[in-house]
């Protein structure tokens, strides 16, 4: 079977059904209404004249990791520009407050031929960068055939994704080879995408080991630990539905009763903030989207805002890592609270960071709770024992600092593509 021709073939048929797709999606809140044309390729900016770099991640956690990585490219050449593209609102927002001058936002269009023909026209990249696992068959092999240059950085594919890719091996083969570079994050991916012929240079790690600490705004951090007074305070950061209750049965038996601990509850996605403020009816909550204040009287502080993570590292004594307490979830990266020099906790299900985490566990730079039981109880034995805690706390950051040399490997090899 010709995948190639299928596929085309298919994603072409679909395209007069875009607007109804993307009206449904406006509803459900997944797209922005006032950029729809973007998702059919129609640019709502022009392309600035000179070289120009376009780099591609799915959403926040993608492109939050591509930041210092562009801030190294711009700083090395004055005339250059940089396109950034995502498909979900949330990274849209994000990347409007921390991208520097001379970068730009643009929603990434859907895989028909159509939409990436009028994308691909109007921007001209000179080089084109994949961030870990956003494969668009159309998008990839029209990129290539404009001429632009190629990269695949960070690729880091589940198992599952590279078995689906193993069954139709000449489609993997004409879409991974099409990269004029390929940077794994793990061993894994390395010798698979090497296997479909992929220009897969020697396995690096893990870009998203490879950025700055979060910046928060000081004065507010000040303001809000003096609302707080001098408690204790915990973090539960990145979580998900399945985990949450759990979470919350944690604080209320263990640290909130115990300790007279707060607990800033970050969810995954922020506009989730009212579920979570529901599911804690009868706690005393304050909640941040709304202009809530924490008190010394407070019991869970919501968190519900986009790019507030650094603020939140900011004020907590240690941060449980959420996505990892239930076998659905695979965890997330716990290096931002590592630069932050804030104790880690996570759940065993950590799948996505295992290389991370693995190196954390063996040097005693974080703690893992292996059941739900546990969480309460770990959470008192870390805010109890401070000098412990913080011993750990430095050994995550000189992991985390050890990583540095990531970054400019992979600047100097899209430097050298340009």
């Amino acid at each position: 079977m010709n995948w190639s021709r299928g596929y085309h073939a298919l994603t072409r048929a679909l395209e007069p059904f875009a607007g109804l797709i993307l009206k449904r999606r406006v509803k459900a809140g997944k797209e922005d209404a006032a950029r729809l044309s973007e998702r059919r390729g129609i640019a709502s900016l022009p392309r600035p004249s000179g070289k120009l770099i376009w780099m591609h991640g799915a959403s926040v956690g993608e492109t939050t990791m591509l930041l210092p990585l562009i801030q190294r490219l711009l700083d090395g050449d004055p005339k250059l520009h940089i396109l950034v593209t995502s498909g979900t609102v949330t990274s849209a927002e994000l990347m409007k407050t921390r991208l520097p001058e001379r970068a730009f936002h643009q929603y990434i269009p859907l895989d028909g031929p159509n939409f990436i023909d009028q994308f691909l026209s109007h921007w001209k990249p000179d080089l084109a960068i994949w961030a870990e696992s956003e494969i668009w068959p159309n998008l990839i092999l029209k990129t290539k055939a404009s001429g632009a240059k190629m990269a695949l950085i960070n690729a880091r594919l589940s198992q599952k994704s590279l078995s689906g890719w193993q069954k139709k091996t000449h489609f993997a083969e004409e879409i991974f080879s099409s990269f004029d570079m390929i940077l794994a994050a793990d061993h894994i991916t390395h010798h698979k995408l090497k296997s479909f012929g992929g220009r897969v240079l020697g396995q690096i790690g893990n870009l998203k080991t490879a950025a700055p600490a979060l910046e928060f705004d000081a004065a507010e951090a000040r303001y809000l630990r003096n609302a707080i007074g001098r408690r204790p305070v915990w973090l539960a950061a990145s979580t998900h539905p399945a985990e949450e209750a759990d979470i919350l049965e944690a604080h209320t038996a263990g640290p909130g009763k115990r300790a007279n601990a707060l607990l800033v509850w970050m969810p995954r996605h922020p506009e989730r903030g009212d579920e979570i403020a529901a599911l804690c009816a009868g706690q005393d909550i304050a909640q941040r989207s709304k202009l809530h204040s924490p008190t010394s009287g407070t019991s869970i502080y919501i968190m519900d805002t986009l790019g507030e993570m650094g603020l939140a590292l900011a004020l907590a004594d240690l941060v449980f890592v959420g996505g990892s307490i239930h076998p659905e979830l695979t965890g997330h990266n716990p290096l931002e609270a590592a630069r932050a020099s804030v104790p880690i906790l996570t759940g065993p299900y950590v799948a996505s960071f295992t290389h991370i985490y693995d190196n954390l566990f063996n040097h005693n730079a974080a703690m893992r709770v292996t059941k739900t039981d546990n969480l309460g109880p770990s959470v008192i034995a870390l805010l109890g024992d401070p000098a412990a805690s913080r011993q750990m706390a430095r050994r995550a950051f000189d992991l985390a600092k050890d990583s540095d040399n990531i970054l400019d490997y992979t600047t100097a090899k899209l430097r050298g593509l340009l």
